[in-house]
């Protein structure tokens, strides 16, 4: 996994052009203007972008269409898989104390009666 894939995607603003980009490509005004921001600034975004890997740029005309690239997102995935068998086998292992205490809880103790129903 590449640092500067985080690094690009840390950034509010970049994460938002990610997520626009979701539907299909767009033009640099295009992303500006779904996200308020200057064109200018947009640019300076998606370069930061360009440079991680994580879009691609196809000049049509005088426009350029920025579309997202699957492969750094796919590694994203493939990366993350790791850590969420990780978490996914230690929230089992929680689950199973939980209802063990539980459990354990719902006994008497040591010199207490069981409950009398009423």
């Amino acid at each position: 996994m590449n640092i500067m894939t985080f690094s690009a995607l840390a950034e509010p603003n970049r994460l938002g052009m990610v997520e626009l980009l979701r539907s299909g490509p767009l033009t640099v005004g295009e992303i500006a203007e779904h996200l308020g921001l200057r064109q200018p600034q947009a640019s300076k975004h998606l370069r930061v972008l360009l440079e991680a890997g994580l879009v691609e740029v196809e000049a049509v005309a005088n426009r350029r269409n920025y579309r997202l690239r699957s492969e750094p997102f796919r590694a994203l995935a493939s990366w993350l898989e790791a850590y969420r068998n990780i978490w996914n086998e230690r929230f089992d292992n929680l689950d199973i104390y939980l209802q063990k205490m539980q459990a354990e809880g719902n006994k008497p103790q040591a010199g207490e009666s069981e409950p009398k129903e009423t």
